[in-house]
């Protein structure tokens, strides 16, 4: 799709315009939803420039794509528009992510207890991705209470978290960078 225009002014006055030109106010539940995981594919954007070429590089740019296909279905209120075609996710992404975690947790040696996020600069930033999109799953959830969304879509950014965080594992230990476990000072 080409823009050809940045700006319109049609949501100077706090309205904007679903998929299909349905328009609805900017604090609706349903932008708050696609908004989010819009958030988390620009911080996946950042992961991404910290990311060597390979695998997981690879995946992230891959899922950064799929968040556009959750976001046109998040942005389509399908009691008034029919989803599009790219309001779908392809078959196959989640069992792709599990697939990749069960690979990765493969490569990682056994550890027990909770961790604090960080480690080197990309782990961190995995982290803060991860964070986000749990926060997307909760308004993907909440929005799925009073709109029809496809179940996919939630299983999907769920995976997502998981991965996440196991990726931000893999990159620590890659890099050599212990984890620091969370000591429970209420013992």
């Amino acid at each position: 799709m080409k823009i050809t225009k940045v700006y319109t002014r049609t949501g100077d006055k706090g309205m904007t315009s679903l998929v299909g030109g349905v328009r609805i106010k900017k604090s609706d539940i349903r932008l708050e939803a696609y908004g989010t995981v819009d958030e988390l594919s620009a911080n996946l954007g950042m992961l991404v420039s910290m990311m060597k070429e390979g695998d997981e590089r690879s995946l992230l740019i891959r899922v950064q794509n799929n968040l556009f296909n959750v976001c046109t279905h998040l942005a389509t209120d399908q009691s008034r528009t029919p989803l599009y075609p790219s309001a779908h996710l392809a078959e196959g992404e989640i069992e792709l992510l599990e697939e990749r975690i069960d690979k990765l947790m493969k490569d990682l040696p056994e550890r027990q207890g909770f961790i604090l996020p960080g480690g080197v600069t990309a782990a961190c930033q995995a982290h803060i991705c991860r964070t986000v999109c749990r926060r997307a799953e909760r308004r993907i959830a909440a929005l799925s209470e009073i709109a029809q969304i496809g179940p996919e879509m939630q299983m999907y950014v769920n995976r997502l978290s998981d991965y996440l965080f196991v990726l931000a594992k893999i990159i620590n230990f890659n890099e050599g960078k212990s984890e620091i476990i969370w000591e429970n000072a209420c013992k």
